[in-house]
């Protein structure tokens, strides 16, 4: 599903500069959740959403603005 976006090298880059992970994820990297999520540990959770981008969302935060954005 990343293919074409890994293959833009300047966006690659972009992505992998701030992601605490420093790489893309794979779909084994989602296994964890779902079994947590099809296990009755999660019987109390409802309405969340849970994160799987080894960090790349909560660098958001860390950023005046987002690289390759001027303001």
């Amino acid at each position: 599903m990343t293919q074409r976006a890994q293959a833009d090298e300047k966006f690659n880059d972009l992505v992998l500069e701030r992601t605490p992970a420093g790489r893309w994820g794979s779909p084994s990297d989602l296994a964890g959740a779902a079994v947590f999520l099809s296990s009755k540990a999660s019987d109390f959770v409802t309405g969340v959403a849970i994160p799987i981008d080894g960090g790349f969302s909560s660098v958001l935060f860390l950023l005046d603005s987002p690289p390759g954005i001027t303001q």
